[in-house]
């Protein structure tokens, strides 16, 4: 194996950042520089084969969001890469270093700031648990938050898209977030601050656009959430209820299927038939009679009304690319589509015949349907050749087997030009002009 080189300054960068952080910020061991430097990429047979993609030479650790401009300035001073990072929890790479240099861990500015009626203020390494939780102590609760609860606000704004509460609100980047605070990687790194519709060049960007460094993102009245699970015997009747589960008001928090082979690989629960389709929803208490009336006229049972917090946790652990993951320990040998479009309620013969033993997990959507599709994995160009047949069976796909970002490119692009002239902020993540993202 080649050594690497260290990158060129590092050494005087860390001891000029040690001077901001104290000797607790910069870390130079080698365990933390390994953690800091992976995610769940490895989710991805296609990207696990080009890991470790690059290597943490120090992480940095601010203890508020006020550090972060020194920091920047000092990486735009000594031309040091440094890739910015929450909980790691990515599926795609997002918080990976592929040029090395420094981690920038966002962890230990977790500060909740403010709130008032309708909003939140907190920096970038807060938990959304502990957003929402504070919410709820003002009688308010989040417009949305990721199926991983833990995830810090600027990992979920910078590299996620969306999650429970995304029924009605779609994704982060569709009105949940009211002003950032960002900080360019320029010579003075002076903060700067967006409101509503100015904020999408800083989401789902990864950090190229400038470095997050708080976040005011939209509250609503706070409700009585409870879980409903229910078990169908056919993929048509348990579409169906899902669909009206989605129409059903007041308008649920998250309605999601899984097939028999997905509830199989779950920690048994007498709410959970491993035998059966799985329907499940995060309903108000007031309309839990009007879903059992939906599940009884199409064929099915409810196994369990669970109330919150048990039964809406554990139904929102089960969300998005939740499912992969439980499979994916389960057994070796999978891989993953992020898959959308109406076509998915119908009659999916064709749509399993593109790839082997083919599974679906399905979120029901007022914006319409998306979901999860998991099979046998054979080799990175029958992927390519099997999206492509997805797609021309009316099935949308974003690919989670690239690192790049994939949203508002062109955005993206423009804002990072003056955001970060150098290039230093995550860099590798913008694809050339001329490349094209599978």
């Amino acid at each position: 194996m080649t050594e690497r080189r260290p990158t060129p300054g590092i050494e005087e960068f860390c001891a000029e950042a040690t001077e901001l952080l104290g000797t607790d910020g910069v870390i130079r061991d080698p365990a933390a520089r390994e953690k800091a430097s992976c995610d769940w990429a490895h989710m991805s047979p296609i990207l696990s084969a080009r890991l470790p993609a690059g290597h943490a030479e120090a992480v940095l650790r601010p203890t508020a969001h006020e550090q972060i401009p020194g920091i920047l300035a000092l990486a735009h001073r000594h031309r040091i890469p440094l890739t910015p990072r929450g909980k790691g929890t990515g599926n795609y790479g997002q918080a990976i270093p592929l040029y090395d240099g420094a981690v920038l861990d966002l962890t230990g500015c977790g500060r909740i700031l403010d709130a008032g009626d309708g909003w939140i203020r907190a920096e970038a390494g807060a938990r959304m648990s502990d957003l929402e939780g504070h919410a709820r102590t003002l009688g308010q609760e989040l417009w949305m938050f990721p199926s991983t609860f833990g995830t810090t606000v600027g990992g979920f704004l910078s590299g996620g898209s969306g999650g429970t509460g995304s029924l009605v609100h779609k994704t982060n980047s569709d009105g949940f977030v009211q002003e950032l605070t960002v900080v360019p990687c320029t010579a003075d790194a002076e903060p700067f601050t967006v409101q509503d519709a100015e904020a999408l060049p800083y989401i789902h960007a990864y950090g190229t656009t400038g470095i997050i460094a708080t976040a005011t993102v939209r509250l609503q009245r706070a409700r009585t959430w409870t879980g409903l699970f229910a078990a169908f015997a056919d993929w048509a009747s348990a579409t169906a209820a899902l669909s009206a589960l989605v129409r059903l008001e007041p308008a649920p928090r998250l309605a999601s299927l899984d097939e028999a082979g997905l509830v199989g690989v779950y920690r048994p629960d007498p709410a959970l038939d491993p035998t059966a389709l799985s329907v499940r929803a995060i309903i108000e208490e007031e309309a839990v009679e009007q879903a059992r009336a939906i599940v009884r006229s199409h064929g099915g049972s409810v196994l369990d009304i669970r109330p919150a917090p048990d039964g809406p946790a554990l139904i929102s652990s089960m969300s998005f690319n939740h499912p992969t993951y439980h499979l994916m320990t389960a057994e070796d040998g999978w891989f993953h589509l992020e898959i959308g479009g109406d076509v998915l309620l119908g009659d999916t013969t064709e749509i399993r015949k593109v790839f082997p033993d083919t599974l679906l997990h399905l979120e029901g959507m007022r914006s319409g349907t998306v979901g999860m599709l998991m099979a046998r994995y054979q080799d990175e160009q029958t992927v390519y050749a099997g999206t492509a047949a997805l797609e021309a069976l009316g099935v949308r796909v974003h690919s989670p087997h690239n690192w790049y970002v994939d949203r508002r490119l062109d955005l993206v692009r423009e804002t990072a030009l003056t955001a970060d002239p150098l290039g230093l902020l995550n860099p590798g993540k913008i694809p050339a002009t001329s490349q094209e993202t599978p």
